[in-house]
């Protein structure tokens, strides 16, 4: 029973594992971060694709370089 005892408080008191769980939340920051970024890009670049859509359909008479 001392045995078992003397593993359980090893175990608890190792700090190996912390590590990776800081790396696990670090990677999903990162990872929302970059989806964020691409979500606002996105957002932001689909007018300016629309406009040179139009333009190509209608012939190239219509661009519309605008950022507003």
């Amino acid at each position: 029973m001392l045995h078992i005892s003397g593993c359980l408080r090893a175990f608890i008191g190792s700090e190996s594992g912390a590590v990776t769980v800081d790396w696990v939340v670090l990677t999903a920051a990162v990872v929302g971060l970059g989806v964020g970024v691409v979500g606002i890009l996105i957002s932001g670049t689909a007018p300016l694709g629309e406009s040179i859509e139009t333009s190509l359909v209608d012939g190239g008479n219509s661009l519309d370089l605008s950022f507003d």
